[in-house]
C-alpha cells in the first residue's frame, strides 16, 4: 500500500527548503538558549567552586581552633563554638543558609573532632534553566592531645638541629615525648644510623631523618611552640664563697653553699652532697671517669657573681652520677639550673653514659646541652630543657615524675585529619 502526498503539499515543502530569507534566525535563537546555558553553568560552577574552597579553608581553621579548646575544656559546647569560629574565619557575604555542626570524641590518646558546614550560593546564568542556587558542603577533622609526658624540650626558636642525634647514637625516651620549638626546616635532625624512639614528637619546624624517628603516637611538624614550664623559677639570693676551686680525689661528704671557680672530681673521688642548693660561681663542674657524685634533694645552680666567667659542666664517660632534685621549695623538681643570663650556646656536657642518672629537670634555658646517659629503668624521672640539645652515644630517658616535684611539659598537640 502506497501513500500519496497531495501535490500542493509537495510544492509548499519544496518552496520552504529553497527559501533563504531569514530562515536561520529561528535556529540560532533556539541554539543560543543552550549555548548561554552551558557557558553560564560554567561561570556559576566556578563561583560555587571558589565559594566551596573558601568554606573549606574556614572550616579547617575552625577545626584547629576548636581542637585546642576541647582538649583544654572537654565539656565545651563544640557546635556552638565551631559556629562562632567559622563566622570569624569566613567573610563571604554571597553564601546563605550556612549551617555548622561539630562533634568531639575523647579517647585514650586524645580527642578527635568531626566538623561539617553547608550553605547555598545563588546562580546568575543557571536561573535561565530554572536552577536558582547551588548547595555547598564541606567537612573537616582534627585531633588534639594534651600530655604531661614531655621529657625533652629545646627552646631555641630558629636553630638548625635544635634537637639532634648523629652517627650511631641511640636515644630511647621511655614513655615520654620530645618537643622542639625551632621553626627551622631541619629543627629536628636524626642523621646517619642514629635513632630516636619516643611516645610522640612535636616540632614547630621540620624534621630531617624522619625514618630514624620512631614514635607510638606520631611525629608532628608545624606545631605551636611549647611554653617553658620553669619560666618563673628564679635563683635564690646568695653571697660570698664557702669553697674555692673545690677538688676531690677520695671519699667525702659536702654541704650546700657557694662554690667559687668550680667543683672538680677526679678518678677515685666519691662525693656525697647533702640536701640543698649548691651555687657554682664560675668555673666548671667536672666529673671525670672513675669518679662518683651522689646526692638526694639537691640542686646545682650554674651562675656567675664574683667569677670572671660563667659556670659550666662537663661529666665524662664512666663517671657515676646519681642526683635527685628537691621536691619542694624554690628549686622544686630542678636538679640542674642554669642562670638565664648565661650566653646562648654555652656548652654543658652531661656524657656520663649508663651510670649517669639525674632525677628531675636539667634546666639550662640558654645552654647547648650535650647528653648521653640514663639506665633505661621505668622508675626514673629526667627532663632535659635547653636552648639546644644534642644526644651523643646512647641515651635512655624515663619520665615517671609523680614524686619528683617537677613541672609537666604539657603542650597541646593538634593536627588536621582527613
Amino acid at each position: 500500500m502506497s501513500l500519496s502526498v497531495p501535490k500542493r503539499w509537495r510544492c509548499a515543502f519544496s518552496d520552504l527548503v529553497r527559501d533563504r530569507r531569514a530562515g536561520v534566525a529561528p535556529l540560532v535563537a533556539l541554539s543560543a538558549i543552550a549555548l548561554v546555558g552551558a557557558v553560564g553553568a560554567g561561570v556559576d560552577y566556578g563561583r560555587a567552586n571558589a565559594a566551596r574552597t573558601a568554606m573549606q579553608s574556614a572550616l579547617d581553621s575552625t577545626a584547629l581552633m576548636l581542637a585546642k579548646d576541647v582538649e583544654q575544656s572537654p565539656g565545651s559546647q563544640v557546635t556552638q563554638s565551631a559556629a562562632s569560629y567559622f563566622d570569624a574565619n569566613f567573610t563571604r557575604s554571597d553564601i546563605s543558609n550556612i549551617q555548622v555542626s561539630a562533634s568531639a570524641s575523647p579517647g585514650s590518646s586524645g580527642t578527635s573532632l568531626s566538623l561539617s558546614a553547608t550553605g547555598t550560593i545563588g546562580t546568575v546564568f543557571m536561573q535561565l534553566l530554572g536552577i536558582s542556587s547551588v548547595n555547598l558542603s564541606v567537612t573537616a577533622g582534627a585531633w588534639a592531645a594534651t600530655s604531661g609526658l614531655g621529657c625533652v624540650l629545646s627552646l631555641d626558636p630558629t636553630a638548625n638541629s635544635a634537637v639532634g642525634a648523629q652517627g650511631s647514637t641511640t636515644v630511647n625516651l621511655n614513655g615520654c615525648n620530645l618537643y622542639d620549638n625551632s621553626s627551622d626546616a631541619t629543627a629536628l635532625s636524626a642523621g646517619g644510623s642514629a635513632s630516636i624512639t619516643a611516645l610522640s614528637v612535636g616540632v614547630v619546624g621540620g624534621a630531617s631523618g624522619a625514618s630514624n624517628i620512631i614514635t607510638q603516637d606520631g611525629l608532628f611538624t608545624g606545631q605551636q611552640p611549647i611554653g617553658d614550664p620553669y619560666v618563673d623559677a628564679s635563683i635564690p639570693s646568695f653571697s660570698g664563697c664557702d669553697q674555692n676551686n673545690f677538688k676531690a680525689k677520695s671519699t667525702v661528704t659536702i654541704s650546700p653553699g657557694v662554690y667559687c671557680n668550680g667543683i672538680s672530681l677526679n678518678a677515685g673521688a666519691n662525693v656525697t652532697l647533702n640536701p640543698g642548693i649548691y651555687y657554682l660561681d664560675g668555673g666548671s663542674l667536672s666529673v671525670n671517669g672513675g669518679a662518683t657524685l651522689t646526692g638526694s634533694g639537691v640542686t646545682l645552680v650554674f651562675t656567675k657573681q664574683t667569677a670572671a666567667s660563667w659556670a659550666t659542666a662537663t661529666v665524662n664517660g664512666n663517671a657515676t652520677v646519681n642526683l635527685t632534685a628537691p621536691t619542694d621549695g624554690p628549686m622544686s623538681g630542678i636538679v640542674i639550673f642554669g642562670d638565664r643570663r648565661i650566653p646562648v650556646g654555652t656548652t654543658f656536657k652531661f656524657n656520663g653514659g649508663s651510670t649517669q642518672n639525674f632525677g628531675g629537670a636539667i634546666y639550662i634555658p640558654t645552654g647547648a646541652i650535650s647528653f648521653s646517659g640514663g639506665n633505661g629503668t621505668n622508675t626514673g624521672c629526667t627532663q632535659i630543657i635547653g636552648d639546644t640539645i644534642t644526644f651523643t652515644g646512647n641515651s635512655s630517658v624515663t619520665i615517671n615524675c609523680t614524686s619528683f616535684g617537677t613541672r609537666p611539659i604539657s603542650p597541646t598537640l593538634i593536627r588536621l585529619t582527613y
